[in-house]
């Protein structure tokens, strides 16, 4: 009846995604004998041309995910097993989109078919991405919290265990924190926070990593650093919040701890010897870094 396929053709097009037969040859050549729904028109690429071949939609594809959807593909059609992945592709006058694809194969006699479907999951990645910086990261400092420490901690010992790397830790603790507070505020106590992250980390490397353990305690964790080097770079960073103005009377100045990892010594054992330091610190005087002999 052709009025109930004009009203199934027009409810297709007002899909928010597109519905895709995607065939693949034996010799490897790819094309769209099949697409439909509103997302069609978002490709910017006429169906007509896609039936004949696929690679001017696959071209628009951002570099590094190309060789991960063809290997999805590739495993779908020798292991006959339903193709799930997702990719960005940049679209004119609306930046990167993230589209999640989702399809079944089924064999033919000249390769393979896949039946399936591609949404626009932007909103859903950001989303995603949010969620994980909420969860590794400090909500006051916005640099890493004791979680994200913890994981990337575990993740270099481990690393310098197998290959011998040099790795160092500091410890740093804010000196005479709950005179701060008591004397200019919480709200000030958290301003201070602030600044001290924000110092740690243009001082430090990009590389290195800057994280709040609690409180006024900050951990920052210097992959590829020898202790030596190490706590050069404390004894810098002492310098440089001593004589940055965070307008509370006195200044502020920090003590700091540093142990260059020993092969063989687990993430806690590293910790611990960093601390020892960091309270030697502050018991010969404060505003200084100490280290490992």
């Amino acid at each position: 009846m052709p009025g109930r396929r004009d009203a199934d053709a027009a409810a297709i097009d007002r899909l928010p995604g597109v519905i895709f037969q995607l065939h693949r040859s034996h010799d490897g050549r790819l094309h769209f004998p099949y697409l439909a729904g509103g997302g069609v028109r978002l490709i910017g690429i006429a169906p007509e041309r896609l039936a004949e071949d696929a690679r001017p939609a696959l071209d628009r594809l951002v570099e590094e995910d190309y060789p991960r959807l063809m290997a999805a593909l590739e495993r779908s059609m020798r292991w006959q097993t339903p193709l799930s992945t997702r990719f960005r592709l940049p679209l004119k006058g609306q930046g990167v989109r993230w589209v999640a694809l989702r399809a079944q194969p089924s064999p033919f006699p000249d390769g393979m078919r896949w039946h399936g479907m591609m949404m626009d999951i932007s909103e859903q990645v950001s989303e995603e991405a949010r969620l994980r910086r909420l969860s590794d990261t400090d909500d006051l400092t916005g640099v890493a919290n004791r979680r994200r420490l913890m994981a990337r901690l575990e993740e270099a010992v481990s690393l310098s265990n197998r290959h011998a790397t040099p790795l160092s830790l500091m410890i740093l603790d804010i000196d005479h924190f709950k005179g701060i507070n008591d004397t200019h505020g919480h709200l000030q106590g958290d301003e201070v926070l602030r600044q001290v992250a924000h110092l740690c980390r243009e001082t430090l490397r990009e590389e290195d990593l800057v994280a709040r353990m609690g409180g006024e305690e900050f951990a920052l964790l210097l992959p590829l650093t020898p202790g030596h080097r190490a706590l050069t770079l404390a004894e810098r960073l002492c310098g440089v919040i001593a004589a940055h103005d965070f307008e509370v009377e006195n200044g502020i100045t920090v003590s700091i701890g540093v142990a260059e990892h020993r092969i063989g010594e687990g993430h806690r054992q590293l910790i611990e010897r960093a601390d020892r330091q960091l309270y030697a610190a502050k018991g010969d005087g404060r505003n200084q870094a100490m280290a490992d002999a």
